[in-house]
């Protein structure tokens, strides 16, 4: 089994990675500013830290097989922190819980780029496109960027997904939706069984 960093433990994606790591019996290091907010676990280490400060994260990260960095991107970790500290610390992957902005929903348009995209949730996209196009240009180290489907909330636990590349995942009804839970089996999925070095792709129903 894995021994596993989180960045944003306490987030509502991030708890549940960690849940669905340890129930896997993975081990799972959670990294978080208030690290109050996380329920302690069998198989979980706390440990309370600010993820942007390079020198700080660094030590945190050293002899784990994979960092996810679950952070929101609009002050969160950038992803020149994300790679260096990555890096720095010997870690071999890095995986980063994406956003569905950056996603095309018609060739070379993104979702943010669309009238319709609400004005409330433009600027954590637009710093998540940012971040991914910093990973892409990333040559050395082994990174994941997986977007979810527009909606993206707490639901049910299902097992049931199917993957994308860049465009916008939608279902038969034109609903584009992944649960939380359902996102963090694809997630670790991947760690467990990697197809997606240097890539960003999608999750959806």
């Amino acid at each position: 089994m894995s021994h596993i960093a989180i960045l944003g433990i306490t987030g509502r994606a991030g708890s549940r990675i960690a849940t669905e790591l340890l129930q896997r019996g993975h081990t799972v290091t959670g990294i978080a500013r208030n690290t109050d907010k996380a329920e302690p676990r069998p198989g979980l280490s706390l440990k309370q830290a600010d993820a942007t400060q390079l020198a700080t994260l660094v030590p945190l990260l050293r002899g784990h097989d994979a960092v996810i960095s679950a952070t929101h991107f609009n002050g969160g970790i950038d992803a020149a922190t994300a790679v260096t500290a990555t890096k720095e610390a010997g870690v071999p992957r890095l995986l980063v819980v994406g956003g569905a902005g950056s996603l095309e929903v018609a060739p070379g348009r993104a979702l943010v780029d669309t009238p319709e995209f609400p004005d409330a949730y433009k600027a954590e996209a637009l710093a998540g496109r940012a971040f991914l196009q910093t990973l892409r240009a990333e040559k050395a180290l082994d990174w994941t960027f997986l977007s979810p489907s527009a909606l993206f909330e707490p639901g049910s636990r299902t097992g049931a997904y199917r993957l994308g590349g860049d465009q916008l995942l939608a279902d038969a009804q034109g609903k584009s939706w992944i649960s939380m839970e359902d996102y963090a089996i694809a997630l670790v999925d991947e760690i467990e069984r990697p197809e997606h070095p240097r890539q960003r792709y999608t999750v959806g129903y």
